[in-house]
């Protein structure tokens, strides 16, 4: 195993090949770097199955087991694709509870990087001076997001990076504009706990961007019968992953995704895929510069079986606002995939990982 280095933050305590010690009394280390550093001495141990949660995106979180080698090769195969070198700088500001947070530590300690751990928050980068430097790190997008937009240090140092990664959600198209300044290379990930973590990429930034992912070595990607990405890892144990995400295969080792067949809405026999519909929801958002969360579902109709719903967080918008709004979408949308109700929620429910519980935030709106 090769060495490396965890720096943990706020407490500043430095760890290498003393990972297994025992905490010494008034060690000042926070819950969370506790939690943290008893992974790291886990895998250290050489703990053979680790136990983790997904995110909840799609229904409440469930406990599932990943295995040593499992872990490893994909840490292996990341470092492979970013060209990741022993003794490279990476920050961890993704919570260390779910695979991304996690799988950050098991890179550090493959690959003999030198982590440095935060607990996670909206400018993850504030904390640095302008001259620190990281040569790898993973952000979710509104982190990637706020930085942009208020942390001018924050900027400085994700320019000076090897490679940086963006997951967890849909990168809004205003984020993949602003990320257009950043010379380092930005590639959102697909993945899942399931998949133990990203098994593509694709650049969003740079004359290389791309509208579609790339496999990452080694990983095989099909279709079933309803047009949902089947993943073959190659990881030792590990049976192909059967997904929700409708693509669009390009050619063996790239695809599209085009969204999830649980958000296909059938709207009087026709099926509308709501990420489309939000696709084109975010670029008015943007023109009408509406700074709100929304997202688009189906909803019960008495003719329609189901029919199409815009659920914005907040008050509600301004009447004019609002019929320009629905003007613009009416001019770019078919009759079947244009909103025909807006609910707005005070505020989104969240998963435990911080994505918006579309489910649960249904029930929570009122007309």
């Amino acid at each position: 195993m090769c060495a490396f280095t965890l720096t943990l933050l706020p407490s500043g305590r430095r760890f290498a090949a003393d990972l297994l010690s025992e905490d010494q009394p008034g060690d000042g280390l926070t819950t969370y770097e506790r939690q943290t550093l008893q992974f790291c001495r886990q895998w250290q141990s050489g703990q053979e199955q680790l136990g983790l949660h997904t995110s909840g995106s799609t229904g409440a979180p469930k406990p599932i087991l990943l295995t040593r080698q499992q872990m490893a090769a994909s840490a292996r195969m990341t470092g492979k694709a970013l060209r990741l070198n022993p003794g490279d700088r990476a920050l961890v500001n993704l919570n260390t509870r779910y695979i991304a947070g996690i799988m950050m530590l098991v890179r550090g300690m493959e690959l003999g990087l030198q982590l440095t751990v935060q607990e996670p928050s909206a400018t993850p980068l504030a904390g640095f001076g302008p001259d620190a430097r990281f040569h790898f790190m993973s952000f979710v997008p509104l982190q990637l997001l706020a930085t942009l937009e208020k942390d001018a240090g924050g900027v400085a140092i994700l320019r000076a990076a090897k490679a940086i990664l963006v997951g967890g959600a849909p990168v809004p198209k205003v984020l993949e504009n602003q990320l257009q300044t950043i010379e380092a290379p930005v590639y959102q990930t697909y993945g899942m706990t399931e998949t133990v973590s990203h098994v593509a990429l694709r650049r969003i930034n740079g004359p290389q961007k791309q509208d579609f992912y790339t496999l990452t070595e080694g990983i095989r990607l099909t279709a079933d019968s309803r047009g949902c990405a089947v993943i073959d890892t190659g990881f030792p144990g590990l049976l192909p992953v059967v997904t929700n995400d409708v693509v669009e295969i390009i050619t063996p080792s790239t695809f599209r995704w085009l969204g999830r067949a649980d958000n296909i809405i059938n709207s009087g026999g026709v099926k509308v895929q709501a990420e489309k519909i939000e696709r084109k929801a975010e670029e008015f958002f943007g023109f009408l510069n509406i700074k709100k969360r929304f997202f688009v579902t189906g909803l019960p109709h008495p003719q329609l079986g189901e029919s199409v719903a815009l659920f914005i967080e907040g008050n509600p918008l301004p009447n004019q606002i609002q019929s320009d709004l629905i003007e613009l979408l009416q001019s770019s949308l078919t009759k079947y995939e244009l909103p025909k109700c807006f609910r707005y929620v005070s505020l989104f429910a969240e998963t435990p990982s911080g994505k918006i519980d579309k489910r649960r935030t249904v029930s929570l709106s009122v007309s």
